[in-house]
């Protein structure tokens, strides 16, 4: 088995797509104007409207801007720089600047417009880089 996505709800979707382009520097697939999808080297991130739970079985399967406990993790090269890149656009969004975590990861923690926390983080010490398969 293969861990290959994670899908955000919400229920208007360009508003994420665009934040989503413009933090991870990339550009999203569209397949329709209810469906897009943001893809890394491991995993992609799928971004659907809530006029896509009928086709899951009914639209209180789940209900957008209302995660509680779920952060969405993407590790980067530099959280510092990528940190001082984004700080105009993070605005009211940043939760927590660059720290250094007990578990050797330097974090990054900001949400994006519907609630959703989202971590950029790189392994700083050599067990965390270890773990991470970068030596």
């Amino acid at each position: 088995m293969n861990f290959t996505s994670v899908r955000i709800i919400t229920k208007e979707i360009q508003p994420l797509v665009r934040f989503y382009e413009k933090v991870l520097g990339s550009t999203a697939i569209q397949y329709t104007e209810d469906f897009a999808e943001l893809r890394t080297p491991l995993a992609t991130l799928a971004i659907a409207s809530t006029r896509t739970l009928a086709l899951f079985g009914g639209d209180d399967i789940a209900r957008p801007a209302e995660n509680r406990s779920v952060i969405i993790e993407f590790r980067i090269d530099d959280v510092d720089s990528t940190y001082q890149a984004l700080t105009g656009f993070l605005g009211n969004s940043l939760v927590q600047k660059p720290v250094t975590m007990p578990w050797g990861n330097r974090s990054l923690l900001f949400k994006d417009p519907d609630g959703n926390l989202v971590n950029f983080f790189t392994p700083v010490t050599d067990d965390a880089k270890q773990r991470a398969g970068t030596i």
